[in-house]
């Protein structure tokens, strides 16, 4: 509710039945995806660690493991047999893929290094690479673009350098230079792999901030609901108590000298406090059902003369000059509660018992012109109300202004200017 101190202060490509359909999941990621995104980023965040991958690391061990046996078979004769020493090689870059959400950067360059040990000494090729490829998506997708790069490259230098260049003092002994064909497969994976890695993490992050968007419109959409719901209290509350209380307080003085007055008073008293009743039910309704439509309509500028006769019924007189024209529904709402807003407080902090009210319309919009002739009283001027404040945001929320301030005659002014269609609306 406002104040005096608040309101007598002065206002402020192909055709389309050719592109596929993505699925629904493309957008926003992998069913279950998102979720353990979320997960891991809030453990990397809070305990600067991740989960442990124990069973897609054995799933990777074992797949590497049993898959470089049938090269062996399959390569015999043309590289060394795989050894226990090269077993060991491949347990190792698998089984230290454990630490790939932990450590991304020193698991590729391990995973890179056993390889290229492995490829060193001579033993058949095979699933090997496998691990060397989940390391290194893993720490695009961390972040460790740089890293995996230069990883990526060490790799392909290694094995440029090992077939070339050292290929005679390895074995398997009389082996010639490797073929630039298979250079060239080599790095076309290697680019292949960096690439499929970048767009993985490209898409993640588009997921990411998708979700936080989508959690910041929701908070928005919570915050100008809340908004809006105390503004409505706020306003029905505010002048049905103070229609209230200037009758409880008639009825006080009336009740021994004119007994039938002060009935009437809290007559008066006992119908404003109903409608507030109804009012506040309606705003609660719409709180516990956010989608379902109203019982009642919400009021507008065509219950001015309610209005103006419960501002009588509080001792005010209100003369009313010009016709609303046809309003949005946002709109009429908007100009009907800064009325009501703008009465009662001449009600309550104005020594005058009159108020004008001028209705004008025209170019699009609708203006509005609350005053008293004041001079300013109450008792609980010095409060910290929120009237003026709900009025500017009813205002700005459909584009419009209010200009609230004394006047120059020692009276209060309101002026209100708005569209006559909402903004929503068009």
């Amino acid at each position: 509710m406002a104040d005096m101190d608040e309101q007598r202060a002065p206002g402020t490509g192909p055709p389309e039945r050719w592109r596929p359909v993505p699925p629904r999941w493309w957008r926003h990621g992998p069913p279950g995806w998102s979720r353990r995104a979320d997960e891991r980023d809030q453990d990397l965040a809070s305990a600067g660690r991740a989960r442990w991958p124990w069973p897609s690391t054995v799933l990777f061990t074992a797949f590497v493991l049993v898959g470089s046996g049938f090269a062996d078979h399959a390569q015999a004769g043309e590289r060394v047999a795989l050894a226990p020493a090269g077993r060991v090689l491949l347990f190792l870059s698998g089984a230290i893929l454990v630490w790939r959400w932990r450590h991304p950067v020193p698991v590729l360059f391990g995973t890179v290094a056993a390889v290229l040990v492995y490829i060193g000494a001579g033993y058949p090729y095979g699933p090997v690479f496998l691990t060397v490829a989940v390391a290194c998506f893993t720490a695009v997708v961390s972040g460790r673009r740089y890293a995996a790069w230069a990883a990526m490259g060490t790799l392909w230098a290694g094995h440029l350098l090992i077939a070339h260049v050292l290929y005679r003092g390895l074995p398997p002994a009389g082996d010639g230079a490797g073929s630039w064909s298979e250079e060239i497969v080599v790095a076309t994976w290697v680019v292949a792999l960096l690439a499929v890695s970048e767009l993985a993490r490209t898409r993640r992050e588009q997921w990411a901030r998708e979700r936080a968007e989508r959690a910041r419109a929701e908070r928005r959409r919570a915050d100008e609901e809340r908004l809006r719901i105390a503004r409505e209290l706020h306003d029905v509350l505010a002048h049905s108590i103070s229609v209230i209380n200037v009758q409880a307080g008639v009825g006080l003085a009336l009740l021994d000298t004119d007994p039938e007055q002060a009935r009437s008073a809290l007559t008066t008293i006992r119908a404003k406090s109903k409608e507030a009743l109804g009012e506040v039910r309606q705003v609660l309704d719409t709180l516990r059902a956010p989608g379902a439509a109203p019982r009642t309509p919400a009021p507008g500028l065509d219950r001015l003369p309610e209005l103006v006769g419960q501002a009588a019924s509080a001792g005010l007189t209100v003369t009313v000059e010009g016709e609303p024209p046809a309003l949005s529904p946002g709109t009429d709402l908007a100009a009907f509660r800064i009325v009501q807003e703008a009465l009662t407080n001449v009600v309550r902090h104005s020594g005058s018992r009159e108020a004008r009210v001028r209705i004008r319309h025209g170019e699009g919009r609708l203006r509005l012109l609350v005053d008293d002739d004041g001079p300013a009283t109450g008792a609980d001027a010095g409060g910290g109300g929120n009237g003026l404040a709900g009025m500017r945001e009813r205002a700005a929320a459909l584009g419009g202004t209010i200009e609230a301030g004394p006047r120059p005659d020692g009276g209060f002014r309101v002026l209100a200017l708005l569209p006559t269609e909402a903004e929503e609306d068009r």
